[in-house]
């Protein structure tokens, strides 16, 4: 842990930012809770992101149950390949990712992607040891772990169900519902805010890896051939794009281009993909991530998901390590297809032509009183197979005889018992599968981004310095004020001869109008500023004795600490014009 790390921390910690869960029983690794400050900031971080990719989008939101039955997750394939790399030391009985090991003791960044049998020679190779008791490793086999929390839907076990690792499978299984809201016309959006749960083998840095944490996920349903994003609006959007190919170079490094040279140049695959990483680059901007310590970072083959055509990271700098926040992907049809496989559904949607067309089709209409007695209890799963052979490769039955598989063994049945022909038709339109355009942020990461990217120490100004130390320092979280958790802080000079009185109805007042107050009265002037650029608020207004004659008070800005006398009967329209970056508090 870095030094700005650790104060960044403590000062979380302290301020009510966010802290570990059940420190009162000792606390539970990976779990943690949002003080007043944090709940707040990751509220206003959810909100600019819905204001964002939802509703500018005109994309719908939904929130689906955070348990789900086990059949969705045998679907999705998540019972079977959603698994981490565990090592466990044969002395203290600690259970580390051993990808981690690698990523920490050797300059390997993307170990994840190894194949275990290679994850174990490195671990040997380079003498890795258990980080808790120091044992040798080498040696020790490497396994798959699955993630998922699992539960019981009811009374007994006869119901298994578990707690999603994504929220993106609430949308996927709902898709045959919410395809009639859009009603059936592609594109459209669904996007879901919510808590996910991974049993993490090693939750580790605060709120980067937890084992539950929120998401904000949108599932973009396309039709491939059609659809086209709006590329325009993005073009000329300048991003620093880390390729694979440049990953694989030992000299290759990140590029800055804008994302219609990438589009053209085709370091970004898919046009869907490169607009989203336009939209998100100027969201991130605005929510406080510094832009000289953002990237996007391509996928690699070995780490780029079987479903996947084309995904990309935006990551962020923190401590000198790049930490994942989000994730851009191109599903294709991928989750559609497996769920209208698994379900009793349809994950189709009807695509009209725009003239009708005839078209030959292959049928087969099976002689079931003889495939009954040939076939037994496979004559149906011989008849489905034999229409399916029919829409595939109509060839097949052109000799005396047509061979399917079912269940790995195959039946062969005469031509003249399956009903074969083929007919003209007239169709006004297909099912087809949408594919899917996936941008899923991670929002405790990029909270604790925006935190890490605010924080910031520097001098006291001589007119608000407390003592004749020109040096005295201050910690400030320069914080956006659309996410900052208080707008403004209200102060009376002193709580005395009807100041606090005043005070405490020009902060009534204020949240009145829709603002997030703090109000402080306790210490020193200087004190309350100092707290209060502690935890992020922007401005501050001071009600003093001025205010008493004049009706006017003390406004004051966080980063520059201009001041400027503002009437009451204008405060609330000016702090709104300063939170929109409309003015300053040095031009009032």
């Amino acid at each position: 842990m870095t030094d700005d790390t650790a104060r960044l921390t403590e000062l979380a910690k302290r301020r009510g930012f966010f802290f570990q869960s059940s420190e009162a029983y000792g606390g539970v690794a990976g779990f943690y809770v949002y003080g007043p400050e944090g709940a707040t900031l990751k509220e206003n971080v959810q909100d600019a992101w819905r204001d964002r990719f939802v509703r500018r989008e005109g994309h719908m939101e939904i929130e689906s149950p955070n348990v789900m039955p086990e059949p969705v997750f045998e679907a999705s394939g998540h019972l079977d390949g959603f698994d981490d790399m565990i090592i466990e030391c044969p002395e203290c009985g600690t259970s580390h990712r051993a990808d981690h090991l690698v990523e920490d003791n050797t300059d390997i960044e993307e170990a994840e992607s190894i194949p275990i049998p290679e994850v174990e020679d490195i671990i040997a190779e380079e003498d890795l040891v258990c980080p808790t008791c120091g044992t040798e490793l080498a040696g020790e086999s490497v396994d798959d772990f699955n993630l998922m929390f699992e539960t019981n839907i009811g009374p007994g076990s006869s119901s298994p169900g578990y707690l999603r690792p994504e929220t993106a499978q609430g949308m996927f299984v709902e898709f045959p519902r919410l395809k009639e809201y859009a009603r059936g016309q592609l594109p459209f959006g669904v996007a879901q805010v919510g808590a996910a749960y991974r049993n993490e083998i090693s939750p580790r840095k605060g709120l980067i890896r937890l084992r539950e944490f929120a998401q904000a996920e949108l599932e973009h349903f396309i039709d491939p051939e059609t659809d086209e994003p709006p590329l325009s609006q993005v073009e000329d959007v300048e991003v620093t794009l880390y390729s694979a190919a440049a990953q694989a170079d030992d000299d290759g490094e990140p590029t800055s281009m804008t994302i219609g040279d990438a589009v053209a140049e085709d370091v970004i695959a898919s046009d869907w993909v490169a607009y989203y990483l336009g939209v998100a680059k100027d969201w991130y901007a605005r929510i406080g991530v510094d832009m000289d310590r953002f990237r996007y970072r391509q996928h690699n083959e070995g780490e780029l998901a079987h479903y996947a055509a084309d995904c990309w990271d935006a990551e962020a700098e923190i401590g000198g390590d790049w930490i994942e926040i989000t994730g851009f992907a191109y599903r294709g049809d991928y989750d559609l297809s497996k769920h209208g496989e698994y379900a009793d559904e349809d994950f189709t949607v009807f695509k009209q032509y725009d003239d009708p067309i005839t078209v030959e089709r292959a049928t087969v209409d099976p002689d079931m009183s003889y495939l009954g007695p040939e076939f037994g209890g496979d004559a149906a799963a011989v008849a489905d197979a034999l229409e399916a052979l029919a829409e595939r490769d109509r060839a097949a039955f052109e000799g005396d005889e047509v061979t399917v598989e079912v269940d790995g063994d195959e039946k062969t049945v005469p031509v003249e018992k399956t009903g074969f022909g083929v007919e003209e038709v007239t169709e006004s339109g297909e099912h087809i599968t949408p594919h899917v355009v996936e941008p899923s942020f991670g929002v405790d990461r990029l909270v604790y981004t925006v935190l890490a990217h605010s924080y910031r120490e520097d001098e006291v100004s001589e007119e608000e310095s407390e003592t004749d130390d020109e040096d005295e320092e201050r910690t400030v979280l320069s914080l956006p004020p659309e996410v900052a958790p208080k707008t403004v802080a209200v102060f009376p000079l002193m709580a005395k001869d009807g100041l606090g009185e005043r005070a405490r109805e020009v902060a009534d007042e204020l949240r009145a109008a829709g603002f997030e107050v703090a109000y402080d009265e306790s210490g020193s002037i200087g004190r309350r500023y100092r707290r209060q650029d502690e935890v992020g608020t922007p401005f501050c207004v001071t009600v003093d004795y001025d205010t008493l004659e004049d009706d006017t008070v003390t406004v004051r800005d966080r980063d520059s600490t201009a001041q400027a006398r503002v009437g009451i009967g204008d405060l609330a329209a000016q702090l709104r014009a300063l939170r929109a970056g409309e003015t300053s508090v040095a031009d009032l």
